[in-house]
């Protein structure tokens, strides 16, 4: 028991103790390959098809989404994840559930690396990666009040 790890794990009471006795090389090698042979067979794990991305010249529609409740994410998600870009009108939502959406959004561009981007108020943008969208964003207006955004 040279094995330091080994003495440690004893000690902890998180091993056995073995006993070392002085046998042969032969029926060592016999215990290994009996050991071997006695492993259960190992099914490799197959990963899953990548679903299937519009590309940028299949793409011909923009969903709008008027959510008036959190469960509508669903929606949200199914679209985006097609590759369908998502514009999220918070506007009929309250405050608490907006948020809630918002952050769901949010997690679902950076998980699927696109981008959310926010248009008004309470407008958003979720652009697939394979979406390139341009703009200025000079011309924000200061008084737009973005206040379910920010925590109190």
């Amino acid at each position: 028991m040279s094995n330091p790890l080994r003495k440690t794990m004893v000690y902890l009471g998180l091993a056995d103790e073995e006993v070392e006795y002085d046998h042969p090389a032969a029926p060592a090698a016999t215990a290994t390959s009996a050991a071997v042979a006695q492993r259960a067979p190992v099914t490799p794990l197959r990963r899953a098809a990548p679903a299937r991305v519009a590309a940028p010249s299949d793409m011909n529609e923009i969903l709008t989404v008027h959510p008036r409740a959190y469960k509508d994410a669903q929606v949200i998600a199914e679209s985006f994840r097609e590759g369908i870009p998502v514009i999220i009108n918070l506007s009929q939502m309250t405050e608490s559930e907006a948020r809630r959406l918002v952050d769901f959004a949010s997690g679902l561009s950076q998980g699927l690396y696109g981008r959310i981007e926010r248009v008004t108020s309470k407008v958003f943008l979720l652009s697939p990666a394979h979406v390139a969208t341009t703009g200025d964003t000079a011309d924000i207006e200061p008084d737009v009040d973005a206040s379910f955004l920010t925590r109190d």
